[in-house]
């Protein structure tokens, strides 16, 4: 009964994607190549940059 129960649990709704369906990236997509490599580097390096701003401001 109990397994029943786990299983039925476990089910993906119809409709929803699966997380096996997913496909591998494509750099050479540029859109991919863009949002996923360039953008996160960039938010890194203002982050770093403003973080140092900051600091010489309070000092």
């Amino acid at each position: 009964m109990r397994n029943l129960l786990y299983s039925l649990l476990i089910q993906l709704p119809p409709g929803t994607r699966n997380p096996d369906d997913n496909s591998p990236m494509d750099f050479s997509n540029p859109f991919d190549l863009i949002v996923y490599i360039i953008l996160p580097i960039l938010l890194i390096i203002f982050y770093i940059l403003w973080r140092r701003s900051k600091r010489r401001n309070r000092d």
